[in-house]
């Protein structure tokens, strides 16, 4: 800063304050992306959240139904709001759009890389994909690499 003149006036001169809008354009490059990462992981950690909520709310209508889940698109957890008052969104940033769809596909074989829920809600079904498994209804994988088909199975 340089005293301008002979009065006792201060101000900035033109390079200085070129110097300063640099820095903070440096500063917006680094701090966008950061943030936007930090966005889409909120995301995830909201439906790794919901998925455990829907799972919970399923093992307690296994329990009160003395052994038997939900045949249907799971709208029965949210009749009279017994269980869920709404069935959560799934957020899978950025390949797919926000959804609480449930695709209540009866089989394994039948999960598809659309948006929202795979449900199975079929009781011939065997192994990792057993009747009542509430899934990520997306093949792509998450900020850790996980596959979000493959969360908590």
């Amino acid at each position: 800063m340089k005293k301008t003149g002979t009065s006792a006036a201060w101000g900035f001169t033109l390079i200085e304050l070129m110097i300063v809008v640099a820095i903070i354009g440096i500063l917006a490059m680094v701090a966008v992306p950061k943030f936007a990462d930090l966005i889409n992981k909120s995301k995830e950690g909201a439906t790794k959240g919901s998925l455990g909520a829907v799972r919970a709310a399923l093992t307690v209508y296994y329990g009160d139904q003395e052994g038997q889940y939900p045949v249907d698109n799971l709208a029965s957890l949210t009749t009279n709001a017994k269980y869920l008052d709404s069935i959560p969104q799934s957020k899978t940033p950025p390949m797919h759009t926000d959804s609480s769809a449930v695709n209540a596909t009866g089989s394994a074989t039948n999960v598809s890389d659309a948006n929202g829920w795979a449900y199975n809600n079929m009781r011939t079904e065997t192994g990792a994909f057993s009747w009542g498994t509430l899934l990520v209804n997306c093949s792509h994988t998450n900020s850790k690499g996980e596959r979000w088909t493959a969360i908590g199975l």
